[in-house]
């Protein structure tokens, strides 16, 4: 069947986290200043920790529904387990959301073939975008900050509609939106158990762009595999026009 769509992933797919660095770390350093300066009084490291047992237990409580709480509401469940009763609408918390945020986009780069790949595509498919992020309005400003927002005609972001992928639901209202069936639709992605699981699971054809070695097995295999984004082009007028 001829595909009409192309969705993609963000992170590590148009967009790339600096390897080798940890961006958690300044981030976070970043959050608790702001904190800091309402007279928040913890200490990082005890902040950290904390930020990083709540972090795993939301995902844990999470497994099954793949909900996504706002980045907002699990740093006000840090501060509580330090007595502080902060709603997660706050202004302190927002702006130390945004510290954060603005922190991490210091680590994300364009991929240097999108801009080439993505205005083709657009004049042959209809293009979306779901990405996985706790912090919506962050990847607003990365997609203004690199002009990516016009290419997309529909943009789904975890934070914003509290569901992630793999959850077929995400993948499903997309596909609503662009008013197209899966069997014409390619999702592309880096993360085999949550690009290609989720894309597989409501009948979508699937391309893995493998960022990092594939050893072994693939638990969820792909239709196809890439290694850039400019392979992408040429191998959807081969395979699915």
């Amino acid at each position: 069947m001829q595909v009409r769509a192309v969705l993609f992933d963000l992170f590590d797919t148009l967009v790339l986290i600096q390897k080798n660095k940890d961006f958690y770390e300044p981030s976070l350093r970043k959050l608790h200043k702001i904190l800091a300066q309402s007279r928040i009084d913890v200490v990082f490291d005890d902040f950290k920790r904390v930020y990083l047992e709540v972090r795993d237990q939301l995902y844990n409580e999470t497994e099954e529904n793949f909900e996504e709480p706002h980045f907002n509401i699990r740093i006000s469940r840090v501060l509580e387990r330090f007595g502080y009763d902060l709603d997660a609408s706050s202004s302190v918390l927002v702006k130390a959301t945004e510290a954060f945020a603005d922190e991490f986009m210091r680590h994300v780069s364009l991929d240097a073939d999108a801009k080439d790949v993505l205005p083709g595509l657009q004049q042959k498919f209809s293009l979306g975008m779901i990405s996985n992020f706790a912090i919506p309005e962050c990847v607003g400003k990365i997609l203004d900050k690199y002009s990516l927002r016009g290419f997309f005609d529909v943009i789904l972001i975890s934070g914003a509609i509290n569901k992630r992928k793999p959850s077929p639901e995400v993948f499903e209202k997309a596909l609503k939106t662009l008013d197209v069936d899966a069997p014409e639709s390619v999702f592309v992605g880096d993360m085999l158990g949550l690009d290609i699981r989720g894309a597989k699971s409501v009948g979508m054809k699937s391309i893995l762009i493998a960022r990092r070695p594939l050893d072994g097995p693939l638990d969820y295999k792909p239709d196809y595999i890439i290694k850039d984004l400019k392979e992408l082009p040429p191998l959807l007028n081969d395979c699915y026009t």
